[in-house]
């Protein structure tokens, strides 16, 4: 992985900045800060600010592990494309199947609540269509981390068990992830590039899509994602967000000023 702002991440910017380009976020961990508990996330007011702008000049997307009914209230805005659950709500037909990934969940929480550890640190977020299981407050949470997985190896349905920053994602089998959420937007937006910025291991199925027209960067470096570049830390995000404004504005005014220099103006 290279450095999104080092002379091959500025140049592979310059292929993919161009008016039209989706520019496609995660949510926890890229546009707001990772906290301890899950309702105390919110999007700070200079990435608030930042996507506004950015909405007016190319179509945006968040595509989040969140379900949208959490999502929205922590926005403040409507972006383009809105998608949740690691890409299970959202997209065109999504209802689809809904009744099954709810009745399925049902049935994990049934099973888990008995079983998990007794420590207040440890605990289920159900977000209908895919559970995530929290240990980061936990008391022993390497000792916790290790239950848990003991536990989700159990569960009927199977489920696709995916680790994230001190908690699991826990998805129906079968079912939509980022990756394929991500081809869909691309597909439906008519797009021909596209940025996805996320910071997770569930934003690897987007990572190693392989379509060429999409640049992926990872919030902090990782020797082992699929993501083509990356930035120091989440902070930066203003900064990348900034760059994105100021060149689809210069695009913009050239385009402008072509059109104008083409018709005598």
């Amino acid at each position: 992985m290279q450095r999104l702002f080092s002379v091959a991440g500025r140049r592979r910017l310059d292929q993919i900045v161009q008016p039209g380009v989706l520019c496609v976020f995660d949510f926890d961990g890229t546009l707001s800060p990772i906290v301890p508990l899950p309702d105390d996330a919110h999007l700070p007011d200079e990435v608030f600010q930042r996507l506004l702008s950015l909405s007016q000049l190319a179509p945006v997307g968040v595509l989040t592990g969140r379900s949208l009914e959490d999502i929205r209230s922590r926005l403040g805005f409507e972006p383009q494309y809105l998608v949740g659950n690691h890409g299970l709500q959202g997209l065109p037909d999504w209802e689809q199947q809904s009744a099954g990934y709810i009745a399925t969940c049902r049935a994990w929480v049934q099973q888990l609540q008995p079983l998990l550890p007794d420590d207040p640190g440890v605990f289920i977020e159900d977000k209908q269509y895919s559970l995530s299981l929290h240990f980061r407050t936990a008391r022993d949470p390497v000792r916790a981390e290790a239950q848990l997985r003991a536990v989700l190896a159990t569960l009927d349905p199977p489920a696709r068990v995916m680790d994230g920053k001190f908690l699991f994602n826990v998805l129906p089998e079968g079912a939509s992830d980022k990756g394929r959420a991500l081809e869909r937007l691309i597909e439906i937006s008519g797009c021909s590039t596209a940025l996805y910025i996320g910071d997770d291991i569930t934003d690897e199925d987007a990572f190693r899509i392989g379509h060429p027209g999409l640049l992926s960067v990872r919030i902090e470096p990782d020797d082992q994602s699929a993501a083509e570049f990356y930035l120091p830390r989440r902070q930066d995000i203003v900064h990348l967000l900034d760059h994105l404004i100021e060149r689809l504005c210069a695009d913009t005014v050239g385009g402008v000023g072509d059109m104008r220099r083409r018709d005598g103006a």
